[in-house]
């Protein structure tokens, strides 16, 4: 029997299901052998789907449909697996009880005595007690609206996986507008990033990416107002997004971008603090919290952290500049590579915030972004450091495995796009 792609996809299909599988029963043992093993024989399918992919310009339909199925079946058990103690959604329930219970989340501190009464059981062991809330307005409001529902860490991951299979819909109409292959979208469905960080931890993350989704593809079809307004409501969810701002200059008109910021500006009134924008403990976070972070690290010991925290956001503006010079308006690298450089810039570098990085993945070009979701599962071994007492520190030779594989990545396609052209210069002088 012949291997045709389509055959080959439906096996790395069924071997990324056994393994995520297996994975999310083991989802309490995270960086331990059980965990790690068969995420890294997932990680590796993974990467030979993407190269069918990336070698075969289209596939029927039906082994779209079927490749959608079996992303479907392995989140299930990660959405029912439950999430560990200190996991950030538990974060997000304390938030929005505080919103519904009249406090404001920038400002009451979950540590406080005070306020003992007024956690439950699943807020009782929240990470960073210490601190007020850093997450934005959006992402708060966010909050509030689904506890309002039902008040629990369950809820929450629903709707972040129902967010997660809107961006699949999202992908389809923005493929199938730009004339791309519809198979482009299982290399955002088959990350397993996705079903670990969105239907296993939760993490609000997936909503600001689905509406950034919706903001490119309101770009597509010329959307103006949408594009705009979208945007706006991503950045505040997180701020990540925000370096993209170039790519939307002049693509969007003034009035469409003062809306969006109009609307941005109304989601923090409920949140007012004696007239001023609360940032809750952003200040705290870019000065404190510190995690796979080589490059923060390094320019930190010669500046201030704000500083670095600052470069971050430049360099992500200045590759956005770059980006809008030599692609396509609409094109997915360009909303990649910003986010991507100053990711790589930040003080802290989880590997849920590469979430924000893969709807737009599906070329060549990003291949080194693709690795990179990968590369930094290794990172998962420090929850394991903390559980036997070890400092919450990345070991030095976790960064050089996983940055060191998305450098021999990019100046692979380097040197290929050097010697492709150098033989197609070759050529042409010899017609001449």
């Amino acid at each position: 029997m012949k291997l045709t792609p389509s055959r080959r996809l439906y096996g790395f299909g069924a071997i990324l299901l056994v393994a995520l599988t297996i994975c999310s029963r083991n989802f309490s043992r995270t960086g331990e052998a059980s965990f790690f093993i068969p995420l890294a024989v997932a990680g590796v399918a993974y990467l030979l789907a993407i190269r069918e992919l990336l070698s075969t310009p289209e596939f029927p339909h039906r082994v779209i449909v079927i490749g959608l199925v079996l992303a479907a079946l392995w989140h299930l058990p990660f959405l029912l697996t439950p999430s560990a103690s200190d996991d950030d959604v538990h974060r997000y329930v304390w938030d929005g009880r505080m919103q519904r219970l009249g406090y404001n989340p920038y400002i009451v501190v979950p540590s406080d005595p005070t306020l003992g009464g007024l956690h439950t059981p699943e807020t009782r062991a929240l990470n960073n007690p210490d601190v007020p809330s850093p997450y934005p307005a959006g992402a708060q409001l966010f909050f509030r609206a689904i506890t309002a529902i039902h008040e629990s860490v369950f809820a929450l991951k629903v709707a972040f996986v129902v967010c997660d299979w809107a961006i699949v819909l999202v992908l389809l109409d923005i493929l199938r507008r730009g004339r791309q292959g519809a198979h482009w979208v299982l290399a955002f469905a088959w990350n397993p990033l996705l079903a670990m960080e969105v239907a296993g931890s939760g993490h609000i993350d997936i909503v600001g990416v689905l509406l950034l989704s919706v903001s490119l593809a309101a770009l597509v079809r010329r959307w103006r107002a949408v594009a705009a307004l979208t945007f706006g409501l991503a950045v505040s969810v997180k701020l990540l997004p925000i370096v993209l701002m170039p790519l939307y200059w002049r693509r969007v008109r003034m009035r469409d971008a003062a809306l969006a910021a109009i609307v941005v500006g109304l989601l923090y009134v409920p949140f007012f603090n004696h007239g001023r924008i609360p940032i809750g403990s952003l200040g705290t976070y870019v000065q404190r919290f510190r995690f796979n972070d080589p490059v923060f690290a390094t320019l930190e010991r010669v500046t201030a952290p704000q500083v670095v925290a600052g470069l971050a956001v430049l360099v992500g503006f200045l590759t956005a500049i770059w980006m809008r010079r030599k692609s396509a308006e609409g094109s997915a690298d360009a909303f990649a590579w910003p986010m991507a450089a100053s990711l790589l810039c930040a003080p802290v570098v989880y590997p849920w915030y590469l979430l924000w990085l893969l709807p737009f993945i599906r070329s060549t070009s990003t291949v080194p972004i693709m690795i990179w979701t990968l590369s930094i599962i290794p990172t998962y071994y420090v929850w394991h450091l903390r559980i036997v007492g070890r400092p919450w520190l990345v070991p030095y030779w976790i960064m050089m495995l996983e940055y060191g594989s998305v450098a021999v990545a990019a100046a692979i396609i380097a040197l290929r796009r050097i010697t492709r052209s150098a033989a197609l210069q070759c050529s042409a002088d010899r017609v001449e």
